[in-house]
């Protein structure tokens, strides 16, 4: 049965994540109800953090080092990510911080996407919300399920934009780049919308995630792992949609 839980588009739940954890003696089990409250709960550090650095960032002293402060950022993220994904169990300590970190990104790239496009910031928090609550309800409903050929298909898609996004990064030290990536054309479009797309559908598959988990008796603190691997999804759709919305703008 743990078979059906090893493919997954989303980079977080893509290895095989609950066949070492069930096979641990558990006195208390990961319930779907814990997974969305969990989930809410990340939710609104992010939804926090955001705000705070929102409406402050420009009062801090390193504002002339936004840039280097959000590198910084990320780097954090990934590493506690990792640290996430490699360490499980932590995810109860992790996933929060992980939240916060994210949170702080997220408000100081939407304050700047808001100063080259005003009221972009809003319609992309209500594009992502739009989309996560139309593939639950279609997801609860069997319009979508999460079979095996459509992990896989999500599964490499999402590895195809990682590589390219992934070589796109390292050109850029050589001062070169990928141009339909970043460009307003008609190319650029696309390519975002197929990546809003995609992420969109890692939504999905996280929900079978939680579901399966569920199903299977997972370890408590697997609804905190759950709950992560659905923000990382939200988090990517979110800035996704902010970069298609811009591009849109710019044209």
């Amino acid at each position: 049965m743990a078979n059906s839980l090893v493919r997954s588009g989303n980079p977080v739940l893509r290895s095989d994540p609950f066949t070492k954890e069930i096979g641990e003696p558990v006195t208390d089990v990961m319930t779907i109800e814990g997974g969305v409250n969990k989930t809410i709960i990340l939710l609104l550090i992010v939804v926090g953090f955001a705000t705070l650095s929102w409406y402050h960032i420009e009062n801090l002293l390193f504002n002339n080092y936004l840039h280097m402060f959000l590198i910084v950022l990320s780097i954090l993220g990934f590493i506690v990510a990792l640290l996430t994904i490699f360490m499980k169990k932590l995810s109860p300590w992790t996933a929060p911080v992980y939240s916060a970190i994210q949170g702080l990104f997220l408000g100081i790239v939407s304050m700047l996407f808001e100063k080259s496009f005003p009221g972009i910031v809003l319609q992309a928090v209500g594009l992502t919300f739009g989309i996560l609550f139309s593939l639950l309800l279609a997801y609860k409903s069997g319009l979508i399920k999460a079979t095996e050929n459509f992990k896989l298909g999500v599964a490499a898609a999402t590895g195809g934009i990682f590589v390219v996004y992934l070589c796109n990064f390292i050109l850029r030290f050589f001062d070169i780049g990928i141009p339909f990536i970043h460009e307003a054309g008609i190319w650029g479009i696309l390519f975002s919308l197929f990546v809003v797309v995609i992420a969109a559908l890692n939504l999905v598959i996280d929900f079978d995630f939680i579901e399966k988990g569920a199903e299977y008796g997972a370890p408590k603190y697997m609804e905190w792992y759950a709950a992560f691997g659905l923000m990382v999804t939200l988090i990517w759709l979110y800035l996704e949609i902010l970069r298609l919305l811009a591009k849109t703008r710019r044209r």
